[in-house]
């Protein structure tokens, strides 16, 4: 039986992941969660796991001054504390979640040759995380570092929240024929697994295998709410002509894709 630790508890991917091995492969499985608010973990032996999870982290915040600071030693600081106790103790495999927000970019294509070049604090963090724990890579030790663009699903936060609030609020939607590479969480969880089933090591970029539409998102919501929207293409037009100078236009209607990655 492969045993699995997830470093992080009640983050929305970790908890996710832990349902679906618990649902489809408790006989192959065993999947443990700590919780990393205290230092109890540091007391916490990882000799027993195949492969740590590391899901600890801070996002969804708005980022001021002064809780700068959080993001290193939260995303940077304690991701590499770990990564090297899981190292020390014999860990097979360490999978980091990091983000696509690395690249800094709210629009655009996203190939291999992409540099990143985060602008947040949340980018710079993450991107600061892989590049210590990466360094930590051995023969005996793989690092696999995920970069997944926008999750999206039941009771997912962040971006998708945002799009849901605006279909619950309004009767119209702005139709805005965009492409955003996007990750339902059942392909995100079932790609989580087969990186630890092949003992994965690199860096990956877990998408749908089909672009979406933000207007195809809030039809899909829409649809759960069994709520009727009207997709307006005046609105749709205000969008585009606004859509460079507002943060949250770009990111709901934008056009950001990964292409020619190895997922």
């Amino acid at each position: 039986m492969k045993k699995i630790l997830i470093t992080g508890a009640n983050s929305y991917i970790g908890t996710s992941f832990e349902k679906y091995i618990n649902d489809n492969y408790a006989n192959q499985y065993q999947v443990d969660t700590i919780d990393m608010i205290d230092g109890s973990w540091r007391n916490r032996s990882f000799k027993e796991y195949d492969t740590v999870f590391h899901v600890a982290g801070i996002a969804h915040q708005k980022e001021t001054k002064e809780n700068a600071h959080l993001y290193y030693e939260i995303n940077r600081d304690l991701a590499i504390e770990v990564a090297k106790k899981a190292k020390v103790e014999g860990v097979k495999q360490f999978i980091f979640l990091s983000s696509m927000s690395v690249y800094g970019m709210d629009t655009g294509v996203i190939t291999k040759e992409t540099k990143p070049n985060p602008k947040t604090n949340y980018g710079k963090s993450k991107f600061e995380a892989e590049q210590q724990i990466v360094g930590l890579r051995d023969e005996m030790f793989r690092v696999c570092v995920l970069r997944p663009p926008m999750v999206y699903g039941d009771g997912c936060k962040g971006n998708y929240q945002t799009i849901v609030k605006f279909v619950k609020k309004f009767p119209f939607f702005p139709r805005v024929n965009n492409k955003r590479s996007l990750v339902h969480i059942d392909n995100l969880v079932t790609f989580i697994k087969e990186a630890m089933d092949q003992e994965l090591d690199g860096l990956y970029f877990p998408q749908d295998k089909e672009y979406v539409k933000t207007i195809d998102l809030a039809k899909d919501i829409a649809k759960k709410m069994n709520k009727r929207i009207y997709f307006s293409f005046l609105f749709g037009f205000g969008v585009i002509i606004l859509r460079p100078f507002v943060g949250k236009f770009k990111k709901a209607f934008g056009n950001l894709i990964y292409k020619g990655t190895n997922n």
